[in-house]
């Protein structure tokens, strides 16, 4: 079997949004006791703080949940929302609270033990098809929160050739006023496993 090696650190020292961009057809994958899950990411958003009225980081919002964005970019902001786990990639520089969320992924290995913690019911499309999906697939939780994307047991790593980039607006955030228009969501065009 292939080792999957992390990511360079130095993938993570680039601009937000290029990163939300070469972020897409890379692995993430996490490694538990009971096996390791991975999918190849097909969907993101960028949300650039502190001008973007729907980042966390807006006008410097420094919390005990934020702090990890005004930190080096390649750690992982998790956090709940709604019940669910979300998982971002810190970006940009220190002390600017920048950051991708992972919205979308397509499955890679672990299949069986995504459908263990999804419910053996769901179609294959909908194990990873969401931000929240994702991360309870591949048991990403809030206490992954700050932990190093370039060094097991959750990381990126090169993935695939990709097709061509869809962009356009970021996904429910309807209370951010002209931050709701910018085309911060970045998708691989031909994927079935985008959010819908």
């Amino acid at each position: 079997m292939m080792v999957i090696q992390p990511i360079n650190y130095s993938f993570f020292q680039q601009p937000t949004l290029d990163l939300a961009r070469a972020l897409l057809g890379k692995l993430l994958v996490k490694e538990t006791e009971l096996g390791t899950v991975s999918g190849w990411i097909v969907e993101t958003e960028a949300y650039i703080g502190p001008e973007d009225r729907a980042a966390h980081g807006f006008e410097n919002r420094r919390t005990k949940r934020t702090e990890v964005m005004f930190g080096p970019p390649g750690y992982a902001y998790t956090y709940v929302m709604h019940t669910h786990c979300l998982m971002n990639v810190v970006s940009g520089e220190i002390g600017c609270p920048e950051a991708v969320l992972i919205r979308a992924l397509e499955p890679c290995c672990g299949i069986d033990l995504m459908y263990q913690r999804r419910g053996k019911e769901k179609k294959e499309l909908a194990l990873t098809n969401g931000p929240g999906k994702l991360t309870k697939s591949l048991g990403i939780v809030k206490g992954d929160y700050g932990r190093a994307l370039f060094e097991y047991p959750l990381f990126i790593a090169e993935g695939k050739e990709i097709g061509s980039i869809a962009v356009g607006p970021r996904i429910g955030i309807h209370n951010s006023r002209e931050a709701v228009h910018y085309p911060w969501r970045f998708w691989v065009k031909d994927s079935r496993f985008v959010s819908k």
